[in-house]
C-alpha cells in the first residue's frame, strides 16, 4: 500500500491552484468555497453539533477563519475546498475538499487524491447530499484528474463514519496510528490513529453503480453527467 508521504508517491505542490469548476447534482451543487459563504456556514456549523466529536468544524465565530486557512491552502496547490449548497433552498449547509493531490514519480499528472475535510449540518445529514456529493467528486478524480486512487479516512474511533465510507464502497486498508492530528476535544496537539480506505480506478465502476443505485432508492435522480 502506499499512502501520502511514502516513496512511491510524491506530494504535488502546484504552481497553481487545482482548478475545480462547479459540480452540480440534483440535491447539492458543489462551489469553490470563497467568503460568499460564510453566513450560511455560521448558522449550519451552529445546528446540533452532537455528531462532530471527531470532526472539525468550525464554530460560528471561527468561520471567516476556516474559509481563510482553506483558501491559503489552495493556493498553495494542496486543496481544492468547496462549499456544499443544497439545492432545495440554495444554502450552504458543509464543506468538503479535494487534499493532498499526489503524482507520479518524475511526472506531472496526478496518481491519487483525497476527499476529505467534510461536515455537513445536522439537517442536511442522511438526506442524500452526502452520497450525491461523494458521487460527483470521485467521478471528477477519475474521470477529469485521471487518477488511479481516492483515499478517504476518518478517526479510527469514529465508527459512523467508518460505516459510512464503507457503505460507499471504499475498501478498507487499515489503521495507521498516530497519523493525523485530532479534532476530539480535550486532544488539541495530539495524534490520532486514522482508519484508511480507498477506491481505485478498478473498483470506481462498481463503486459508481452503487451510490446511483443508492441515491434511486432514495428516489433522487443521479447527476447528469
Amino acid at each position: 500500500m502506499a499512502y501520502a508521504g511514502s516513496p512511491d508517491m510524491e506530494r504535488l505542490v502546484l504552481d497553481q491552484p487545482l482548478e475545480v469548476p462547479v459540480l452540480d447534482g440534483n440535491l447539492v451543487r458543489l462551489e469553490p468555497l470563497s467568503s460568499c459563504h460564510a453566513q450560511d456556514l455560521r448558522m449550519a456549523a451552529e445546528e446540533h453539533r452532537g455528531e462532530y466529536r471527531y470532526t472539525y468544524v468550525p464554530r460560528a465565530h471561527q468561520v471567516d477563519e476556516y474559509i481563510s486557512a482553506q483558501l491559503g491552502r489552495a493556493g498553495e496547490g494542496k486543496m481544492a475546498p468547496f462549499a456544499q449548497i443544497r439545492k432545495s433552498d440554495s444554502r450552504a449547509v458543509g464543506c468538503t475538499a479535494f487534499w493532498d493531490p499526489r503524482r507520479w514519480p518524475g511526472r506531472s499528472d496526478l496518481c491519487a487524491i483525497e476527499i476529505g475535510w467534510t461536515w455537513l449540518s445536522a439537517s442536511a445529514q442522511r438526506t442524500g447530499i452526502n452520497l450525491e456529493s461523494k458521487l460527483m467528486l470521485m467521478r471528477h478524480a477519475f474521470e477529469v484528474l485521471g487518477v488511479v486512487r481516492v483515499d478517504l479516512k476518518t478517526d479510527a474511533r469514529n465508527q459512523r463514519s467508518r460505516t459510512a465510507i464503507e457503505a460507499l464502497g471504499a475498501q478498507f486498508e487499515g489503521v495507521l496510528r498516530n497519523w493525523s492530528p485530532s479534532h476530539a476535544p480535550g486532544e488539541e496537539g495530539l495524534l490520532r490513529d486514522s482508519a484508511m480506505f480507498s477506491v481505485t480506478d478498478a473498483d470506481w465502476p462498481d463503486v459508481e453503480a452503487t451510490l446511483r443505485r443508492r441515491l434511486a432508492d432514495r428516489g433522487c435522480r443521479s447527476p447528469v453527467r
